[in-house]
């Protein structure tokens, strides 16, 4: 285990016996993505990843314990959650009332500022965020990776948000407590330090939630057990590539993977559409800066919203080729980003 891996989220040292604290976290866009699980209670993938943590679109939680309160009190963005996000945090809180021992209910306040459900990790930085905020307030002391699988519980992407950087989420092998403890993300060493251009078309949630989406494209879609294998290869060149600092190799791993991702999803029954129209207009014009000899490459995650990889000193004539595109409607300049932070508790 790595140091990082080792050493508790900064602040976490602080968390016991305090009654709250506050986390950092940001989203990562996936460049082999995930996509399935093995297991659906402990959030087992079929196969590993690979992302890169942003620098963009932070998420801020604060949980603050209650030891008087009946139930648990979740705000998102100035609101009171709705019924399916608090469930969702409520039954999280549980696993990490169990881990800790203790029965006190917590209020949760969450500011997210990348769109929620729209393809754009809003679920990586807001589990992650979550993880280290409750952990430290319930005064548990969790290193690193294992912060990132109890993370995975949440939101299977949010263990890579742990770490920054380029980070890796090994998928482990078996089922239970086995497949659980070799399940994990850990950060990735490269001398690369891209840009990555995201092109927004639609920040509004998605019809179909990543989640169904997952498992109606295993049941149905005759691709998805070619695409599993092909992401097992495209994570080990990719990896090479990364070593290698060659980021044409990691943009083209990163394209290829995306679409054929996309083109696993179509063929699922129902048809399972996140790629709209603006979408495959981005996607010609990266074709076409690639073309005049700008090496960028585009991913899309579950939703219509493209990034673009590309070096950081073309960043700026990518924005400027993006900019005139037909339904673009914001473009938000990414570079590699931190990992989860926590301060604390609060008294």
């Amino acid at each position: 285990m790595s140091r990082d891996e080792q050493a508790p989220v900064r602040g976490e040292d602080r968390g016991c016996p305090g009654t709250g604290a506050l986390a950092v976290a940001y989203p990562n866009m996936a460049l082999v993505k995930y996509w399935g699980k093995r297991d659906e209670e402990l959030v087992l993938p079929v196969t590993g990843s690979l992302s890169m943590t942003l620098d963009i679109f932070p998420t801020t939680t604060r949980v603050t314990l209650r030891p008087r309160a009946a139930t648990d009190s979740v705000r998102l963005n100035g609101r009171r959650a709705e019924a399916g996000a608090r469930v969702r945090v409520e039954r999280f809180l549980d696993l990490v009332r169990d881990l800790a021992g203790r029965s006190e209910r917590a209020r949760v306040i969450t500011e997210n500022t990348v769109p929620t459900g729209a393809g754009l990790a809003s679920s990586a930085s807001g589990f992650a965020a979550l993880a280290a905020a409750a952990s430290a307030a319930y005064g548990l002391r969790l290193d690193r990776r294992t912060l990132s699988r109890l993370a995975r519980r949440g939101s299977g992407s949010a263990c890579r948000s742990i770490f920054g950087g380029f980070v890796l989420w090994h998928a482990g092998t078996g089922f239970g407590a086995v497949g659980d403890e070799s399940c994990y993300a850990e950060p990735l060493r490269s001398a690369i330090d891209p840009a990555m251009v995201v092109a927004i078309v639609d920040a509004g949630p998605k019809a179909l939630p990543s989640r169904t989406a997952m498992r109606q494209t295993i049941a149905t879609s005759p691709l998805y057990r070619s695409w599993a294998r092909a992401n097992s290869a495209a994570l080990e060149q990719i990896q090479a590539a990364l070593c290698a600092g060659d980021l044409t190799e990691i943009g083209a791993i990163a394209e290829q993977n995306a679409l054929g991702l996309h083109a696993t999803m179509l063929a699922a029954r129902p048809s399972i559409r996140y790629v709209a129209p603006r979408s495959l207009s981005i996607l010609d014009r990266v074709d076409r800066i690639r073309a005049e000899g700008i090496p960028a490459y585009a991913t899309i995650d579950a939703g219509p919203n493209v990034a673009v990889l590309c070096s950081r000193q073309d960043s700026d004539r990518v924005v400027a080729a993006l900019r005139d595109v037909d339904g673009v409607a914001a473009l938000h300049v990414a570079h590699r980003g931190p990992g989860v932070t926590v301060s604390g508790p609060d008294r």
